[in-house]
C-alpha cells in the first residue's frame, strides 16, 4: 500500500533514459518514489489513501536553486536600482539591524515564495557580499532554518566568516529596540559556523542543510589588502574549504570571474563539493580547471553581473563542466522563478551567439533539476522522479491559454510556464502545496509577519527613503549612472 498516488498526468522524469510518459502516474511511501510508468500498470500493482489527478497536467522533478540570498526578500527593490544604495541596505541590516525575528520571518516568506514557484530545494547564502555574512551568533542561521523547516522545502543554507580585515563590527537589538555593537572576528565567525553544522545539517529529511561559505579571492580584493590581510584570506578560505571537505558539505562562492578560478586552483579548494557562482569571463583555461577538478558552476543569467559579464555556460558544458541555474534572488530586479530563469538562460546565450539551436530546452530543465542535484552532492537522492529517490514532485496545470494545446509537453512547460502554473508541489514525501495553497503555514501570516519586520528593519536603518522611486523611473531610456552603479 502506498501513501500518495499522482495519476493520468504526463511524466517527465529526467531520469536515466529522459523518459516522459504520457497517462503516467507516480506512487509515493513515506519519503521515497515506489512505482513510476504507465496510469495502468501503476494503478494496477499500487493502492493509496491519497490520489491526486493530474490529467491535463505534468508531473516532473521539484525545481532546484543553485544560488540565492537570505535577507534579500524583505530588502527586494530598495534603493530603486543604485547598487550602492543596495549594498548599503543590505550591510546595515544584516549586521547591525536584524534581529532573529527578522531571518524568521524573511526565510519564512522566501521559502513560501520558492514553494508557490515549484523550487523544492535551494542555496541561500545567509547574507551576501564580503562583509554582510550574519554568522556572528548561530541564533540567527538557526531562526533561518526554522522558518524554512516550517514552510516544507529543502534548504542549503551557507554560512561563513566574513573578509579581511577584520574584526568586523555587529549588533545585537535588544528588548527596546536599541542596538549594541561589538566586534566579531574571524574565529568567532567560525565558531557559529560550526554551532550550525551539529545542530542543522541533515535535519528534517535532509531538508535542512549547512553549505560552508567564504568570499571569492577576486584579483580587485587581493590588491586591496595588506600583505597580511592577504595571508590570513589565503589561510581562512584554505581552512574553510577544508572543513567543507573533512564534514561531507557542501562549499560555495560568490561572485567568480576572470582569473579567480585559477587563483582558487592554485590554493586547493576546488573539488567535487565546490560551488561557484556566477564564474563569468572565465578563460579557456580556467573552464578546463572547473572540468577536471569536478567543481560545479551555479549560473546566474538574470543577475546583474550577467549583464557586465558573461558565464560560458555551453563552453564549460562542452567541457564535460556541471552546470547549474540559480536566481540570485531575492534581488531588485529578479524573483525566485526558476522557470523565468531557464527561459532567460536559454535566451540569453542564443542571442550572445546569434544562435537560436543553442541549449535546448531539456538541457536548460536538466540544469535545475539532475545537474542541480548533482551539485549539492545529491544526485542519488532528488533531481529526477525516480524509484528509490526522495518524493520532491511538482505538478503544473497545464490547462492554461499559453500551456496549451496539451501537446509538445515537455518544451511547452519549460518554454512557456512561469512559477504561478504550478499547481502541487511535493517535498519528502509530504504535500506542501495543493491548489496552490500552502499545508504548513498559513500564508497570511506569514506575510503580514514579513511586513511588520521589514517596518521595523527600517526604523532602526532610517532607510524609509530608500522606497522611493529612483530618479528618471519615468519617460527616460536609462536610469543616471549614479543609479545602477
Amino acid at each position: 500500500m502506498a501513501d500518495i498516488i499522482i495519476k493520468n498526468g504526463t511524466v517527465i522524469t529526467v531520469d536515466g533514459e529522459r523518459r516522459v510518459i504520457e497517462n503516467g502516474a507516480v506512487a509515493i511511501t513515506g519519503d521515497r518514489i515506489v512505482a513510476v510508468g504507465k496510469a495502468e500498470d501503476v494503478l494496477a500493482a499500487h493502492q493509496a489513501p491519497e490520489v491526486i489527478d493530474a490529467t491535463h497536467k505534468v508531473i516532473m522533478p521539484g525545481l532546484i536553486d543553485g544560488h540565492a540570498h537570505a535577507g534579500h526578500a524583505l530588502i527586494k527593490t530598495m534603493g530603486g536600482g543604485n547598487s550602492e544604495q543596495w549594498y548599503d541596505a543590505c550591510h546595515k541590516a544584516y549586521t547591525v539591524a536584524s534581529t532573529p525575528e527578522f531571518w524568521y520571518a524573511e526565510s519564512r516568506l522566501a521559502a513560501l515564495e520558492r514553494l508557490r514557484f515549484g523550487v523544492t530545494t535551494g542555496v541561500s547564502l545567509l547574507g551576501g557580499g564580503a562583509t554582510v555574512l550574519r554568522t556572528d551568533d548561530p541564533v540567527y542561521g538557526s531562526a533561518h532554518c526554522r522558518g524554512v523547516a516550517e514552510v516544507g522545502t529543502r534548504s542549503f543554507v551557507a554560512v561563513g566568516p566574513t573578509f579581511p580585515p577584520q574584526p568586523r563590527t555587529y549588533a545585537r537589538i535588544d528588548e527596546n529596540g536599541v542596538a549594541h555593537e561589538y566586534p566579531v572576528g574571524y574565529e568567532q565567525q567560525f565558531e557559529t559556523c560550526k554551532q550550525l553544522v551539529a545542530e542543522w545539517h541533515g535535519k528534517h529529511g535532509k531538508r535542512i542543510n549547512i553549505a560552508m561559505i567564504y568570499p571569492v579571492l577576486r584579483p580587485e580584493r587581493l590588491r586591496a589588502l595588506s600583505e597580511a590581510d592577504l595571508a590570513l584570506a589565503r589561510k581562512q578560505v584554505v581552512e574553510i574549504a577544508d572543513f567543507a571537505r573533512e564534514n561531507g558539505l557542501v562549499f560555495t562562492q560568490d561572485g567568480h570571474g576572470k582569473d579567480s578560478v585559477t587563483y582558487a586552483k592554485e590554493l586547493g579548494i576546488l573539488g567535487p563539493n565546490a560551488l561557484l557562482s556566477h564564474s563569468t569571463d572565465l578563460t579557456e583555461e580556467e573552464i578546463r580547471i572547473v572540468a577536471e577538478t569536478g567543481a560545479h558552476i551555479a549560473h546566474n543569467p538574470s543577475a546583474i553581473g550577467s549583464i557586465k559579464g558573461r558565464c560560458p555556460v555551453p563552453e564549460l558544458l562542452d567541457a564535460g563542466a556541471n552546470v547549474c541555474i540559480g536566481s540570485d534572488a531575492t534581488a531588485p530586479d529578479r524573483t525566485g522563478d526558476m522557470f523565468r530563469h531557464m527561459q532567460q538562460c536559454m535566451h540569453y546565450h542564443r542571442t550572445h551567439f546569434k544562435d537560436p539551436d543553442l541549449l535546448p530546452p531539456g538541457r536548460v530543465l536538466e540544469m535545475c533539476t539532475i545537474d542541480a542535484a548533482r551539485a549539492l552532492g545529491m544526485e542519488d537522492e532528488i533531481g529526477s522522479v525516480e524509484v528509490g529517490k526522495k518524493a520532491d514532485i511538482v505538478i503544473v496545470n497545464m490547462r492554461r491559454p499559453h500551456l496549451y494545446p496539451f501537446n509538445m509537453e515537455a518544451s511547452r512547460v519549460i518554454y512557456f510556464a512561469n512559477g504561478n502554473d504550478v499547481e502541487t508541489v511535493i517535498v519528502d514525501g509530504r504535500v506542501a502545496l495543493a491548489d496552490g495553497k500552502a499545508q504548513f503555514v498559513d500564508e497570511d501570516e506569514v506575510l503580514d509577519q514579513a511586513q511588520r519586520e521589514t517596518e521595523l528593519m527600517l526604523d532602526r536603518t532610517g532607510f524609509h527613503h530608500m522606497l522611493a522611486e529612483p530618479p528618471m523611473f519615468w519617460r527616460h531610456t536609462r536610469f543616471p549612472s549614479e543609479v545602477t552603479g
